[in-house]
């Protein structure tokens, strides 16, 4: 399989102006062995309406990818075109302010992205179900209750294109099937990039999976042989 690998091309035509793409992404950290590679020329594009899986074992690279796609780091060489909106990474539930309430967060983000109050708030307190803990601090939330701000929040903005990094599971079944509706056919339209281990959620949902290996990666259109290869790994 590493050969394979070695064998993944490293560039994708120029893409359509609305489109997400990535040039052959490198991303090192200097460790005390010296530089590490976890990205290594890794190229992609993700339009309307495409979902793209991004799999791999764990610390292949697919949060940080994730990462260098929304802009939260920047890549050590290789680019990014963002031809459409895209949301924040739905994973980062952390980027909230502890100190302020749901409420406060909610308001300060619908500003940031010119997103009406009232809706964005009729929208948040029916979608995460938080109740009378939006007006509670954010630093009092359980992981779960973050991940669904932060997940109603991304629903809430009219995002082109959602980042996803593994936070599809949280709460109870019903809202775990709340979410899958919201996303895949509320949706259907956005563009969306997921980081992910659930092969079940990649067969039913995505069109194209992304498999990382060894800083490598190479793009399936048949969804089924790129989670035979992930299953590989």
């Amino acid at each position: 399989m590493t050969a394979w690998f070695g064998t993944a091309p490293r560039s994708v035509a120029p893409p359509a102006d609305r489109s997400i793409a990535a040039f052959d992404l490198v991303q090192e950290f200097d460790t005390a062995r010296g530089p590490h590679r976890v990205l290594d020329g890794v190229s992609f594009r993700v339009g309307p309406g495409e979902r793209l899986a991004v799999v791999g074992n764990n610390g292949a690279g697919k949060s940080t990818l994730i990462k260098i796609l929304s802009g939260l780091r920047r890549p050590t060489s290789g680019h990014v075109h963002r031809g459409l909106t895209m949301s924040w990474p739905l994973a980062l539930g952390g980027g909230f302010e502890g100190e302020m309430t749901g409420y406060d967060n909610l308001r300060f983000i619908a500003r940031i992205y010119g997103a009406p109050l009232d809706r964005t708030y009729d929208f948040v307190m029916d979608f995460s179900e938080l109740g009378a803990s939006i007006r509670e601090p954010v630093r009092f939330y359980s992981d779960g209750m973050r991940m669904r701000l932060a997940l109603a929040l991304s629903l809430a903005i009219d995002f082109e294109c959602l980042l996803i990094d593994e936070v599809l599971m949280v709460g109870d079944q019903r809202f775990q099937e709340k979410c899958m509706r919201a996303l895949f056919d509320t949706r259907r339209q956005c563009g969306m990039i997921l980081a992910i281990h659930a092969m079940d959620i990649v067969q039913r949902y995505c069109h194209r999976v992304l498999v990382l290996k060894e800083g490598r990666g190479r793009v399936f259109d048949d969804v089924a042989r790129g989670c035979a290869t992930y299953a590989t790994l």
